[in-house]
Parts: structure tokens; sequence; C-alpha cells
């Protein structure tokens, strides 16, 4: 059997060795659109991340079986074209749930606590010319008896949902889908989440009902001081209204993912004057190396199938 991984980068060090056992592996660290088919041709299995596999590709590999997408979203691979030719796909769910929520935690405490205020404050000296043993002129404030909304309340969400009340917030949740209900938590409405809530976490998916889900509109209507993080996909905020919202009201923005990624040059949001209430970090909630292990195990567990 020939496995051919196609964007192994994505997995930093995470160790690669499982897959020998298959047979022939050959790793590419990266792939352009231009190099997939020919790096595919001659494949039995195929290990993406992001690299996208069309119809036309598929076609071409006439020794195909399967195509391991190592990620928990399919939506870079022909679901339709695959079923016809009698390819197998598989994705890994629920691999990065941990990582995800620990990184929303990480986010928030990074914007409400000021980190990057009071980090830079010490290392360029101002802490050590101050007249008084601390700093109290970037007010912070707890989580406990905030009001907590969560868009989105699967498995992730849930996980945020119950911390967060741990901390003492008050949570509600928003259901995108409308399917996820639970008496554990109280649902409101979009509307009254933006105009109450102290903080607004994003767990959602990007579909037909979550695209451009926080627009301008829906974004100045967040109370004075509310921190906003998006954890789900990019295009469930207008990255464009967040530019514009965070240097005209009072609110914090958490970014860890884009509509375009990685993150175009000249981007409006590279040019906003109060980068203390912008956070963004190059989609990296799902890698912590806990996460990126279960992944690979995974997806070799995948291939196991097979035999």
């Amino acid at each position: 059997m020939k496995i051919v991984l196609l964007d192994a980068l994505t997995f930093g060090k995470t160790s690669l060795e499982g897959f020998s056992k298959f047979g022939e592996v050959e790793v590419h660290q990266t792939t352009s659109a231009e190099q997939t088919l020919e790096r595919i041709t001659s494949a039995d299995v195929i290990v993406t991340n992001k690299v996208v596999i069309t119809k036309e590709m598929m076609s071409t590999c006439k020794n195909l079986k399967l195509i391991c997408v190592a990620a928990t979203g399919m939506n870079n691979v022909d679901l339709v074209a695959a079923k016809e030719l009698h390819v197998e796909v598989k994705n890994v769910a629920g691999y990065s749930t941990d990582s995800v929520i620990q990184h929303t935690f990480s986010m928030l405490f990074y914007l409400m606590g000021h980190s990057r205020y009071y980090d830079e404050s010490v290392k360029d000296g101002t802490y050590s010319r101050s007249p008084i043993f601390t700093d109290v002129s970037k007010p912070f404030f707890e989580v406990k008896g905030k009001k907590w909304g969560i868009i989105g309340l699967g498995s992730i969400g849930r996980g945020v949902a119950n911390i967060a009340k741990a901390f003492g917030a008050e949570v509600c949740y928003f259901s995108t889908s409308g399917k996820n209900k639970t008496p554990d938590f109280l649902h409101v409405e979009l509307d009254e989440m933006l105009k109450n809530c102290d903080i607004v976490t994003i767990h959602a998916p990007l579909n037909e009902q979550t695209s451009n889900l926080l627009d301008y509109e829906q974004l100045s209507t967040c109370k004075d001081g509310a921190t906003v993080i998006n954890l789900g996909r990019g295009g469930i905020i207008n990255e464009e209204a967040v530019a514009k919202i965070v240097d005209e009201k009072n609110i914090s923005f958490g970014l860890d993912v884009l509509v375009s990624e990685p993150m175009r040059e000249n981007h409006p949001l590279l040019h906003v004057k109060n980068k203390e209430n912008l956070y963004i970090t190059p989609h990296i909630a799902w890698t912590s190396v806990e996460a990126r292990d279960k992944l690979i195990a995974s997806v070799i567990e995948n291939i196991s199938s097979l035999n």
C-alpha cells in the first residue's frame, strides 16, 4: 500500500512513524494545487489536512481507496465524486475539543487581563520607574458574575459553558442550527445575547446559517466593554466590521480563525489603532501536542480499517 501525506508541515513535530507499517509512505511538507495530481496519482491512501482533492484528481488515481482528512471538516474533498468513484473518505472528529476549549480561555484572559500592556510595561522598563509597587492603570474584571453567551453549543461550546459556569459566569447560548437544546443553560436569541452579554464566544461551523452572522450592525449592538471571541470558522464574523468597530467602541475581539488563511497582506485588521483590544492567533486552537497526537493516531486507525 502506498500512502501519500500532502501537508505534513501542519502536524509540526508529531511523529509519523506509525504510517510505515502499512507499506510505502511518501511525505510532503506542503503541496500546492499544481503539485497535487502528480503526487497522488499512484496512491492507495491520501492523507490531507487542507489540500483540495477534486473529482478530476480522484478519477486519475486508479489505486485510490481511501482519503483521510486529518481534520474534522471535509470541505476540501469532493464527497459526491468520492462516493461515485467508490473512494472512502474519513475524517477525525473530537480530537481537538480540549485544546480549543483551553485556547478559548487563553484568549479571553489575554484580553480581559490586558496581558499585552502589562507584559510590555515591565519589559520596557516602565514598571522599574514606578513610584508604587503595582500598576492599576488598566483595570480588569473577574469572570464571576459576568454574562457569558455561547454561539454554537456542540461539544466545544458545551465544554466552554461548563468551565465558564465553574468560574461563576451566568451562561446562555444561541443555537445556530436550532437543534442543540439543553435545559442546563438558558437559550436566548442572538440579538438579546449581543446586547446583554459581557463575553461572547463562537464555536459554530461555517454554513448558510452562520455565514456573516455577526456583521457591523450586529457587532455595534454589543455592550460597552464586551469581549467577542471567534474559535469557530472565519466568515462567521465580518472582519472588516471588526476592524472598524474596534476603533469606534470599547469592545475587544479575539480571532483564531479568518476567512483567508494565512492572513492576507494589508488586511484591515493589521491597521487598527486600538491594537490592545484585538488579539489574533494563526488558527492554533486545535494544535496542542496532545491534540495532534490524537489526530495522527486516529488517521492511522482509519487506514487500519482498510486491512
